[in-house]
């Protein structure tokens, strides 16, 4: 962590950010796949990045060091060490790496010169370049003492293995596709990588809702800011809440069509929340939980829905004023079966029977035409005989 990430840049290119994580932390969840028990980083001193990363580090189990140069490494590394070398820079699929350096004993891994060299990786001979990371003995790190205590350690490292006969293994092709395997020099370089990878993960089928297409449209717009700002997920997820309660509020004044468009609103929010939430887990390599919160923010959509009805709904003629029954059964039924129609129909089907922005905006709808009671039983009915005669789910 000692290159500069450019011109007048106060910091090293390891601190470069993709999906709201520096390199150096997305070069961590490679460092966690491969089981390593320390983390070295070459550095010229503390910074607040570093020991963030530190702090990532030490929560995962991993023994962390800061050296300033080769002679310092070589004091911590023992000929018995099998060590794990990663470029600065380096932006990899920290699951194609570790599989790729799983797969056998000590290697250097390199990149046909196809263009690998324009795009900063180091050039070894005429048909080869450097992929960035290597496995090899800790025994070769002795012979940095030969060598000057200014010199690039990851290069000549690179040249120490090759030269004691660690044979070199080639990155697949199809491993190094898209942005799984890229040499970050620049802030722009960055810009352009984060951009590539967050569409690369945020693929959505030919058959997705409108929701889910407007949700990865905002997210692509407005992802890499919110990244980078920090917890963005946290920050369109209390926007969601922040929503409903407004949903809630119009309703309570007797609104519903404004509260249901609020709805529809908010379910694109939590749609988006679950996009970013997934790239933040990614990036800082963190699994999924038992109840992730976009989940918990469409059973919060749900409970307005029939929220929002119950306050809507008018009682009949003769009926009592206040009769919670009417007021509760026909909206909970249709929620109900927005979870079970989904379930047994064929995704293309499943995809727009759980969208609750569409179902927003057509309870809107029906409360500006004062039919909303007819509408709510008449959805929960429509899904009813969808999920019966509709193509059914294909079971694996």
């Amino acid at each position: 962590m000692l290159e500069p990430a450019g011109t007048g840049q106060p910091f090293p290119r390891a601190f470069l950010r993709i999906g709201g994580a520096s390199l150096a932390q997305h070069q961590l969840g490679l460092v966690l796949g491969l089981e390593c028990q320390r983390l070295i980083c070459l550095a010229r001193g503390p910074s607040p990045e570093l020991i963030a990363l530190q702090h990532a580090a030490e929560g995962a189990g991993l023994r962390f060091h800061i050296v300033p140069g080769p002679q310092q490494l070589s004091a911590l590394v023992t000929a018995t060490d099998e060590l794990i070398v990663v470029t600065e820079g380096l932006f990899a699929d920290w699951s194609r790496a570790a599989t790729l350096l799983n797969s056998g004993g000590p290697s250097v891994v390199a990149l046909p010169d196809d263009g690998a060299v324009a795009e900063g990786f180091e050039r070894l001979d005429i048909n080869h370049a450097a992929a960035g990371v290597m496995k090899i003995s800790g025994a070769l790190v002795d012979r940095l003492h030969d060598l000057p205590s200014d010199c690039d350690v990851v290069s000549a490292l690179t040249r120490i293995a090759l030269q004691s006969g660690t044979p070199m293994r080639q990155v697949p092709p199809d491993t190094r596709r898209g942005v799984n395997w890229r040499m970050v020099r620049s802030e722009g370089e960055a810009l352009a990588i984060e951009v590539e990878w967050l569409r690369a993960r945020l693929v959505i089928g030919s058959s997705a809702a409108p929701s889910d297409r407007l949700a990865r449209a905002g997210v692509l717009s407005f992802g890499s800011s919110l990244l980078h700002a920090g917890n963005a997920s946290g920050a369109v997820g209390a926007g969601a809440l922040l929503v409903l309660a407004l949903a809630f509020g119009t309703a309570w004044l007797g609104s519903p069509v404004l509260a249901f468009v609020f709805i529809a609103l908010a379910w694109v929010l939590a749609r988006a929340t679950e996009l970013l939430r997934s790239a933040e887990r990614e990036a800082h390599n963190v699994s999924t939980p038992a109840i992730p919160r976009a989940h918990a923010l469409g059973w919060l959509v749900d409970i307005s829905i029939v929220a929002v009805c119950a306050l809507g709904l008018a009682a009949p003629p003769g009926w009592p004023a206040v009769d919670i029954e009417y007021r509760i059964f026909a909206p909970l039924m249709l929620v109900l079966m927005l979870h079970l129609a989904p379930r047994l129909l064929a995704d293309g089907f499943a995809a727009w029977t759980g969208d609750r922005a569409l179902l927003g905006l057509l309870l809107a709808v029906a409360a500006a035409l004062d039919h909303l009671g007819i509408a709510v039983r008449l959805l929960a009915v429509v899904l009813a005989v969808a999920a019966i005669v509709l193509p059914p789910r294909r079971l694996n």
